[in-house]
């Protein structure tokens, strides 16, 4: 995969290619990640990437030649176009196995007030991390990033990733590890009895309550299974 962001900030991203996952994906080559400074590509002489927005109006906004310069140079036709915004859907994990899928990704970082909307012309997905407003787009690429990359094949193991939070729209179970007692908080016995099955009983069990409990409105949007309601009248 090829991830291509358009920022006018690139030395944010120094220390996020140099970390983690990340890193162990690029070295692999699993991923490459380039960085663009949208700043190269504007017709200003002064490198302007920003103007008074037509009809008034407070702040500036990010002018259309700059991203139209580098989305035709960067795009192929099995690319992605995906500009950051509070506007967007909201970013989840179903998307974000979606996306893993892509063979490129162009993500653009807005910026001051916005983007001249000509720009969302050439945009395939507006993604939101969220209901709230940041500083820029940088951020949220970082984020969209990082969990894409996780689930590119080799990265980390599938068996991993695929017990995740939200994978299937459930939370994950309580995890513990040693020691087995510390200043009378201790760990459930069933984890230390070395038998797999009840283990894995008790996992399945307590991954349904926690959903439950935080987070209900996945159970709104995917209802229980014959299975877990089975589960759960079993331990009553």
């Amino acid at each position: 995969m090829i991830i291509d962001i358009v920022t006018i900030f690139p030395n944010f991203f120094n220390e996020f290619l140099e970390t983690s996952i990340v890193k162990r994906a690029i070295a692999k080559e699993s991923v490459t990640i380039n960085i663009h400074d949208l700043r190269e590509y504007s017709n200003n002489k002064h490198k302007q990437i920003d103007d008074t927005p037509y009809g008034g109006g407070v702040g500036m906004v990010m002018t259309f030649p700059p991203f139209y310069e580098l989305i035709t140079k960067l795009k192929q036709p099995f690319s992605k176009v995906i500009f950051l915004t509070p506007q967007g859907n909201v970013f989840n994990q179903n998307q974000a196995v979606d996306l893993s899928k892509e063979k490129h990704l162009i993500l653009l970082c807005g910026h001051y007030e916005g983007v001249d909307a000509r720009v969302l012309e050439l945009v395939d997905y507006e993604i939101s991390i969220g209901d709230y407003v940041l500083t820029g787009g940088e951020i949220p690429a970082m984020i969209l990033s990082d969990a894409i990359v996780r689930l590119l094949p080799g990265v980390i193991m599938e068996e991993s990733h695929q017990s995740d939070s939200l994978s299937n729209d459930r939370l994950k179970y309580p995890q513990y590890t040693k020691p087995e007692e510390y200043k009378g908080y201790i760990v459930p016995e069933v984890l230390v009895s070395g038998h797999h099955g009840n283990i894995e009983k008790y996992r399945e069990l307590m991954a349904i309550k926690t959903t439950m409990e935080k987070r209900p409105d996945l159970i709104e949007k995917t209802p229980l299974t014959e299975k877990e309601v089975k589960i759960l009248e079993e331990n009553k």
